[in-house]
């Protein structure tokens, strides 16, 4: 219930600031003197109908899922995006709405307006979304199975930066002898598994180690409603551009054999 009253003050904040962007755009362009040959009301009329269209756009480039991290380019680009989008919005519905044209130079200040003001917007809501959700007890408990080099970096990680995804407990097929792992309590082999699952009722469950298990985990993942995340190390891949991609309907993992400073922005 948290995660969705945070996630519908975060969608509703976004359409008032891309409502706003528009209007501060407007008024840097008109001016406080309302204009007869471009009304305010026509302005907010035509902004209103196209909020919920950007708003669209911008949920289909999945900004706001937990593990998108909003200060980074990518981020920035997929925003940016949206705004052109909704800028080209707002100009089709007021033409044919109003059957008028106005100032290109008002459309291009909106647009950087509403880009900047909602990157900005994330930034800052982002930090606020993760300290909430961390709060105890946290919205996403983690449990981690396998520990390893890149797990225990993993979640170190995830606690420095505050991650939605919590880690609350590690399992080990083969047992090590340290009480915690990163400040997370380790509480023994996978025959604990099923009673760890039951007791914490984790919301996600971190593979790190040991292929074998995999059917088992997921099994396990399946029957309790938990989402399964594998880590590549667990299959061999090093990597760190590998993604899950559709072939013919069919989901495969693509290690691409260069990495490109773009190509994530055409996935």
């Amino acid at each position: 219930m948290r995660y969705r009253v945070l996630l519908a003050l975060w969608l509703l904040a976004d359409l008032l600031l891309f409502v706003g962007s528009y209007a501060a755009a407007y008024a840097i362009r008109v001016g406080f003197i309302f204009s007869t040959d471009f009304p305010l009301d026509q302005h907010l009329t035509a902004t209103f109908l196209a909020a919920p269209l950007w708003l669209l756009v911008l949920l289909t480039t999945r900004s706001f899922h937990l593990t998108r991290n909003q200060i980074t380019l990518r981020s920035g680009a997929y925003i940016a995006y949206s705004a052109l989008v909704g800028s080209a919005l707002f100009t089709l519905i007021y033409y044919f709405t109003f059957n008028q044209f106005f100032s290109r130079l008002l459309i291009i200040e909106a647009f950087l307006l509403s880009t900047f003001i909602v990157w900005g917007w994330h930034i800052v809501f982002e930090q606020m979304l993760r300290r909430a959700l961390r709060m105890h007890p946290p919205v996403f408990p983690t449990l981690v199975i396998g520990v390893t080099r890149e797990s225990r970096a993993l979640i170190a990680t995830l606690n420095r930066r505050k991650h939605p995804l919590s880690p609350v407990a590690v399992l080990d097929a083969r047992g090590i002898k340290d009480t915690h792992v990163e400040g997370v309590p380790y509480l023994g082999r996978l025959n604990k598994l099923e009673g760890t699952l039951t007791r914490l009722r984790p919301t996600h469950l971190i593979h790190a180690s040991d292929m074998e298990q995999s059917l088992n985990l997921l099994s396990a993942c399946k029957n309790k409603g938990i989402a399964y995340i594998v880590l590549p190390s667990v299959f061999g891949i090093v990597g760190r551009d590998e993604r899950v991609e559709s072939l013919e309907g069919h989901p495969v993992t693509v290690v691409p054999p260069e990495n490109s400073r773009w190509s994530w922005f055409f996935r």
